[in-house]
């Protein structure tokens, strides 16, 4: 499933469509496949009381990130999203959240998490409650702004004694680090926590905001990816 939310992804963002057109679009393509997928299942193997699992997870660069599973019923597939929209020319970003962790925002040696006032479902479950809505949230990002999405991957690590990572008072140390040093220090905070052991998928991806540069007035983000 990360590879279909992928290729919906970059299928839609080129042709420069709205954020709640994009979740729609991302939302129509899960449950397109996952309905083509229980159709399958019942049509090879129509024994009763048969089932399957699948897991996955997926980060996009600036545009999306988002994890993924699937269930026994097309019902039980599922993404998490955020969805970002990071202009150019304004110091501020808009989002969608569809049930993913909140992005944080490191700034001046603080975590800011950028929790959503409102939340939509994850993706692949928005017309469980009706037509789908996604509203659009914006934030200050402001030059040297530092910007960390992540799955709960990440969050959700534990150690030896069942404690989660923590990661939002781990952060704060890395405000003023490259987004690939970020990624590089997040990782192997990750895997001493974890003492080499992560049990779920973990990506994560940084993008900062750089200041206005005569030279490069279209390039003003500088980002960096893991998993």
């Amino acid at each position: 499933h990360a590879a279909l939310i992928l290729g919906a992804f970059r299928a839609a963002a080129h042709r420069q469509a709205t954020l709640p057109r994009l979740a729609r679009h991302l939302d129509g393509a899960i449950r397109w496949d996952t309905s083509q997928w229980h159709t399958t299942t019942h049509n090879t193997n129509p024994t009763p009381g048969t089932d399957a699992s699948a897991g996955a997870g997926a980060e996009t660069g600036t545009g999306a990130s988002a994890s993924a599973s699937a269930g026994a019923g097309a019902e039980e597939t599922f993404a998490t999203v955020s969805l970002l929209d990071i202009p150019d020319h304004r110091h501020e970003l808009s989002t969608i959240s569809c049930g993913h962790p909140p992005p944080l925002l490191l700034r001046n040696g603080h975590a800011h998490p950028l929790t959503p006032h409102h939340t939509a479902l994850p993706i692949g479950l928005g017309t469980l409650a009706g037509p789908p809505n996604y509203p659009i949230e914006t934030f200050p990002f402001h030059p040297g702004d530092l910007l960390l999405l992540y799955t709960d991957g990440v969050t959700e690590a534990r150690n030896t004694h069942g404690t989660f990572y923590p990661l939002t008072e781990r952060a704060p140390a890395w405000t003023h680090h490259t987004p690939h040093h970020l990624l590089q220090q997040l990782r192997q905070d990750l895997l001493a926590h974890t003492n080499g052991r992560l049990t779920d998928d973990a990506a994560a991806v940084a993008i900062r905001r750089l200041p206005p540069h005569p030279h490069t007035p279209d390039h003003p983000h500088e980002g960096d990816g893991a998993t």
